[in-house]
């Protein structure tokens, strides 16, 4: 029963544009503008509770990388994702990390996030949060082993739901 529940969510969900592989949502940038460097420096909590919220980039703070542009709030966090963008990067190109596990291509939310064995991955909703933190070392495998057959044309184009963002603006 719960896979049926969350195969028809993430059937129903999605997001925007996409540039090359990476998501790009209506804010035209990567992670919709939010600064993937600086997720590094927020207190990760532990299973089962809410991440602090993701830091928002700004737009005349922007490097390019798997064919999108990412913003960042401070030209440091530019400059640290610049010697390693990979390293930076969300997984799945941010889509979502379960999204994935379950053989799909759904936005991830950058206000739902954990990083685990040094890599970023995003989820769509906090219900799909519960489903992936049940046994993430599982849902990981599933998604690695998912993710070099999901093609670009299997991914959805509706908005993150519950997730608002307006495009990063400069100070």
């Amino acid at each position: 029963m719960k896979f049926l529940m969350t195969a028809a969510l993430l059937a129903g969900l999605a997001g925007a544009a996409f540039a090359g592989p990476q998501y790009v949502d209506d804010t035209g940038f990567a992670v919709s503008g939010y600064d993937v460097v600086a997720y590094r420096d927020l207190a990760q909590v532990p299973v089962g509770q809410s991440q602090p919220a993701g830091v928002p980039g700004r737009s005349d703070i922007t490097a390019e990388y798997n064919g999108a542009v990412f913003a960042f709030a401070t030209e440091e966090n530019r400059e640290r994702f610049l010697t390693d963008p990979a390293f930076y990067a969300p997984q799945y190109d941010g889509h979502c990390a379960y999204g994935v596990a379950q053989g799909g291509k759904v936005p991830g939310n950058p206000n739902l996030w954990r990083i685990v064995d040094d890599r970023l991955y995003l989820n769509i909703t906090s219900n799909v949060v519960t489903f992936w933190e049940e046994d993430i070392p599982a849902n990981i495998s599933l998604s690695e082993g998912n993710w070099p057959g999901i093609e670009a044309a299997d991914a959805s184009d509706r908005a993150i739901p519950q997730f608002s963002s307006e495009a990063p603006v400069a100070d």
